[in-house]
């Protein structure tokens, strides 16, 4: 077990954290969930930046970070959904969306062609991680600025979603033809 690895445990076992102090009434508790996903979606890039400097890159974090970063994603779309924050198609395209690139790059991967995270795929994330936190906070927010914030940035992640998973699938076309032959 490295320090990577459990960066990425760590954000595993904050996805059922987050949740329950999202969805149990308690005072607050929005503003509380924001904290908590936001330290779970910093470790995404801290455990990436120490598994690559002090070349401690595992199969387990190779598979289960991915992983982690989906669970929290997720996880947060279909409690907004829950709780009326968000439309269900939001979470519908952005999880879809997720699916289907995995299947796309478990797919390649059975051709030994590795399909690494594009720089469309990390703007997505961003655009992600920030609309859910600002939805979270939303209310705040409106009071701050009187500008719903979340839901404008919940539409450009969308959009980074549709456009990163498109290119995925465009360029993982090319690649899989190259690698079938």
């Amino acid at each position: 077990m490295n320090l990577p690895n459990a960066l990425t445990i760590i954000r595993i076992i904050l996805v059922p954290v987050f949740m329950i102090v999202l969805l149990v009434k308690i005072p607050y508790g929005q503003l509380f969930a924001a904290a908590i996903f936001i330290i779970a979606a910093s470790t995404d890039g801290l455990d990436g930046y120490i598994a690559r400097k002090r070349k401690q890159i595992t199969n387990f974090g190779k598979i289960m970070d991915p992983l982690a970063d989906k669970l929290l994603v997720s996880a947060a779309l279909i409690s907004l959904v829950q709780l009326g924050k968000i439309a269900g198609w939001v979470a519908v395209i952005i999880i879809g969306r997720e699916f289907a690139v995995t299947g796309l790059r478990s797919v390649a991967a059975a051709e030994g062609i590795v399909i690494s995270a594009s720089k469309l795929g990390k703007y997505k994330t961003v655009f992600q991680i920030i609309a859910i936190v600002a939805i979270l906070v939303n209310e705040l927010i409106i009071s701050l600025i009187g500008l719903p914030l979340g839901q404008y940035f919940l539409y450009i992640a969308v959009f980074f979603t549709i456009y990163s998973g498109l290119d995925y699938f465009f360029k993982a076309g090319k690649l899989l033809k190259v690698g079938l032959k």
